[in-house]
């Protein structure tokens, strides 16, 4: 399976998520990131020489390619309006591309599980939001070329 229509059309409206690596430790780190998707792989990144010793460039470097990512927003709190997908993934780097910041690093995620919530932005009534819950197959191996 793969992301709906309407899970794409949401990624590509938020201009922020929430990153998460493991260090060689096992110590989480989250941080806020840019991110593109271009329908098969969400592209993290930087600019600049120092990009690769950031610390989620560090954790992926390791031996901890298991990531994940938070897109979401808050559209109302009264009533409580809340949308989100959460992405399982693992991670691949350093690819130098141009995103849309300009030419950069960039860290390669490909989704393998994922969940979205009230992308229809409905109020959350008495009880909270039912997820849609996706397993992605992985892309062909001429896509990786």
């Amino acid at each position: 399976m793969t992301f709906t229509d309407q899970e794409v059309e949401y990624m590509r409206s938020q201009p922020v998520a929430r990153f998460a690596t493991v260090s060689g430790d096992g110590q989480p780190d989250v941080v806020p990131v840019a991110f593109e998707f271009d329908a098969t792989y969400f592209w993290i990144g930087g600019i600049g020489a120092d990009v690769l010793g950031t610390r989620k460039f560090r954790n992926v470097a390791g031996s901890h390619h298991k990531v994940a990512l938070v897109i979401d927003d808050l559209v109302s709190l009264d009533p409580f309006i809340a949308r989100s997908i959460r992405v399982y993934g693992r991670a691949e780097q350093p690819f130098e591309r141009v995103g849309i910041v300009g030419p950069g690093t960039f860290i390669r995620v490909t989704p393998t599980v994922s969940w979205s919530w009230n992308l229809d932005g409905k109020p959350a009534g008495d009880s909270w939001y039912d997820a849609r819950r996706t397993v992605h197959e992985p892309p062909c191996e001429t896509a990786l070329e």
